[in-house]
C-alpha cells in the first residue's frame, strides 16, 4: 500500500509552460508533509489534483540555481 503524503502549495510563483493536454509545468513553494516549504518544479494536471515527477530545492539550493542562471549569457 503506498504511503500517504500531504502537500500544500504555499505560493504559486510561475507557470513555465503548458502542454497540449492542459498540464502545466510550475515553479511553486510547496510544503510537503507539513514541513518547511521548499521550491518545487513539476507538472500539474489542469484541475491540480494530480502531479508528475518533479524536483524540490531548499532555499540554499534555489539560491545557487538562481546565481547560476543569472550568470548565463544565453538567458539574457
Amino acid at each position: 500500500m503506498p504511503t500517504e503524503f500531504k502537500y500544500e502549495i504555499v505560493e504559486k510563483i510561475a507557470v513555465l509552460s503548458e502542454s497540449s493536454k492542459g498540464w502545466t509545468k510550475e515553479f511553486n513553494l510547496v510544503s510537503w508533509n507539513e514541513k518547511d516549504p521548499k521550491y518545487d518544479i513539476r507538472e500539474w494536471s489542469p484541475d491540480g489534483t494530480k502531479m508528475g515527477k518533479g524536483i524540490t530545492l531548499s532555499p540554499d539550493e534555489a539560491a545557487i540555481l538562481k546565481k547560476a542562471l543569472n550568470s548565463r549569457k544565453d538567458l539574457e
